[in-house]
């Protein structure tokens, strides 16, 4: 039995949904708050934070585990005015909503009570990357390049390594710098804005 995208294979154009119409379906609760669903390319795509090979919804160990240790950092972070965000949401209009595993945001969580960062609050984005690293170095690596994001990290746990794309050149979506690739007792520094930034070993990120 074929699918509905299989019928209507080059006959019908998606409708991509704007920033505005997915947060609007949130509020009226046809989205569940919390929904492992984020906005990319206008479009609703489960996260990906599985093992590789693993279920789909699933979280990988070791996925979890970079993440724990990720926040970690966050005193660090505060201490240069700004704040460490674990799976939260990037307002990028017009059309997409990203919930990167980290991201580092210039000023204290209360400033954002009443909506989400925007692109000009964004110091550094870090997505783990696992079953998820094909999507990480491709669509959002041209997301946050679009719009802006000065630092993109991919902690990539397929090839143990962390790489570092930074300088964006939105109207192309890539970065001019990068990947740096780093490894083992390499430093990688996660920009804090000002010039400022948190440096950490890759061996105390990766598993």
């Amino acid at each position: 039995m074929s699918s509905i995208l299989e019928e209507t294979a080059g006959r019908v154009r998606l409708a991509p949904l704007t920033v505005d119409q997915y947060e609007a379906m949130i509020a009226q609760g046809i989205l569940a708050e919390g929904e492992p669903i984020e906005l990319l390319d206008g479009l609703l795509v489960p996260k990906d934070r599985a093992r590789a090979g693993g279920a789909p919804l699933t979280v990988g160990p070791e996925h979890q585990l970079v993440v724990n240790r990720l926040a970690r950092l966050m005193s660090a972070f505060e201490r240069l005015g700004c704040y460490l965000s674990i799976q939260g949401p990037l307002r990028l209009p017009p059309r997409d909503e990203p919930e990167p595993d980290a991201a580092v945001i210039r000023g204290v969580p209360e400033d954002f009570a009443a909506r989400h960062p925007g692109p000009d609050e964004v110091c550094s984005v870090i997505e783990v990357s696992d079953s998820s690293l094909q999507r990480d170095r491709t669509t959002k690596l041209r997301i946050y390049a679009a719009a802006g994001i000065r630092q993109y990290v991919i902690v990539n746990l397929v090839d143990r390594r962390v790489e570092v794309h930074e300088d964006p050149a939105p109207a192309d979506g890539r970065f001019r710098a990068g990947p740096v690739e780093l490894t083992g007792d390499a430093e990688v520094r996660l920009a804090a804005g000002a010039g400022e930034g948190v440096v950490v070993r890759v061996a105390d990120l990766l598993p």
